[in-house]
């Protein structure tokens, strides 16, 4: 029996206020191969190469199931009825369609909610794409992977080789929901473990005096950081995305991080920065402010074997978008940033949930004053991966908003490239051609540094 973590219930809450979290990607495959003489592409034999996949994701043939109160938090069972084509599906032709109309397409199928009473995940096809190739959008709910335990899944979705085997289907049989009793025994173990640990802890004062104290430390500094700036970008957000893409390799933003002293994810911060910047600028705001991003820090690190689930804590970072200097806002987010990943500690949802702060955290999203965007590093496969023969050339991250965050970014290396995807709503922040111009604008700047002398 394998109950949500707290963390886990906290990423189904923004779905209830019309902002799901839903994650993915969109996987460029050079697949002209896929589409047959007669333009038909084989959705039966890609539905059944990715059916036989998955005994190797359980998660992908489970439901949330929510148990009457007093039984204990909702918990992951097997779904009673699985059809892998309510998961796999293909969209019609899209006529030699490029980027910009294939990410139309991809938020025309973002915007359709995925059915709490099926696993919760899709995978799409679009075929005939310009240059004859194939997309696939991959969506998952944030409740059954966080960035990194996305990219792991992708070991079990797509093969290494250009030719691997494909695994034979083998008949599933789901488990029973668990019973009542099971339930109530189950319940009653959690709660006596936990009272247990909390004993454990009191018999070590030292270690509740240094947990105490290292999570004080991190508050009082919250506090005294005050609220974010006002801005424009931060009003309630709605349910439609505008999507914008930059490429970049991943050798040159190594190259600026090393010799800067740096690490990407500086880079990505300070080049984001510019394009705000810019952003601001062209509405008449003022383009000196230090605006604050939220940044996922994963720690899957910390725990054994492959990464799964969700394992995030977070630091809020300024973003300096009066220094214009990209050099040196870099040099500031840098400094900045190596302090704050020392304190770096798990969400509030590892540690709280339950009705009133599910209540209050609904209520308080669309007006907090803590943050303004949001920005998400992901090292993806560094090798290339395939699918039915098919090479992937390109992964573009589509994240999630909420709140009355209106922007943020999604970066994710693969095969030696990182795409950068800028996320805004439709109705907040529409420009996001706009950031990501000035995205690309710094990257080339602080490329251009690395050849003087």
């Amino acid at each position: 029996m394998e109950r949500l973590t707290a963390q886990d219930v906290m990423t189904l809450w923004p779905d209830e206020a019309g902002w799901p979290q839903d994650i993915g990607l969109v996987a460029l495959l050079d697949g002209g191969d896929l589409v047959d003489t007669d333009g038909r592409f084989p959705i039966e034999e890609v539905q059944a190469s990715i059916e036989a996949r998955l005994a190797l994701v359980p998660r992908l043939r489970q439901i949330v199931f929510v148990p009457r109160w007093g039984l204990g938090r909702p918990l992951w069972v097997d779904a009673a009825a699985f059809d892998i084509r309510d998961h796999v599906r293909a969209v019609p032709a899209a006529d030699h369609a490029d980027e910009a109309r294939l990410l139309a397409v991809v938020e025309e199928l973002r915007r359709c909610p995925l059915v709490r009473s099926r696993p919760l995940w899709e995978m799409w096809f679009v075929p005939e794409l310009a240059g004859s190739r194939t997309a696939i959008y991959l969506r998952v709910h944030h409740v059954i992977a966080d960035g990194p335990a996305g990219v792991a899944m992708l070991g079990a979705l797509f093969d290494a080789a250009p030719h691997g085997p494909v695994p034979a289907v083998e008949p599933w049989i789901p488990a029973p929901v668990p019973t009542v009793t099971e339930l109530v025994v189950d319940n009653l173990r959690r709660r006596r473990a936990a009272i247990v640990r909390m004993l454990t802890a009191c018999l070590r004062p030292a270690m509740i005096v240094s947990r105490v104290r290292g999570t004080w430390s991190s508050a009082r500094k919250m506090v005294a950081e005050g609220r974010a700036p006002r801005s424009s970008l931060n009003r309630r957000i709605g349910s439609a995305r505008e999507f914008a893409v930059v490429d970049v390799e991943l050798g040159t933003m190594h190259d600026i991080s090393h010799r800067y002293g740096a690490k990407i994810n500086d880079v990505l911060l300070t080049a984001f920065a510019g394009g705000l910047r810019e952003l601001l600028r062209g509405r008449g705001e003022p383009d000196a402010l230090e605006l604050r991003a939220v940044v996922p820090v994963s720690l899957h690190r910390d725990l054994p074997g492959p990464a799964r689930g969700n394992v995030l804590g977070q630091m809020i970072v300024p973003l300096p978008l009066g220094i214009d200097d990209p050099v040196r806002r870099l040099a500031a987010i840098a400094a900045d940033t190596a302090t704050r990943k020392r304190s770096v500690r798990p969400r509030l949802g590892a540690v709280v949930a339950g009705p009133i702060v599910r209540w209050s955290a609904l209520t308080m999203l669309p007006r907090q004053r803590m943050m303004n965007t949001y920005v998400a590093d992901v090292p993806g496969p560094p090798a290339p991966l395939f699918f039915l023969g098919a090479e992937v050339c390109k992964m573009i991250p589509v994240v999630a908003l909420m709140g009355n965050i209106a922007v943020g970014v999604g970066a994710l290396s693969y095969a030696g490239q990182v795409t950068i995807t800028v996320v805004g709503d439709s109705a907040v922040c529409p420009e996001v051609d706009v950031i990501a111009h000035g995205v690309a604008r710094t990257l080339q700047a602080l490329e251009a540094t690395l050849y003087r002398n």
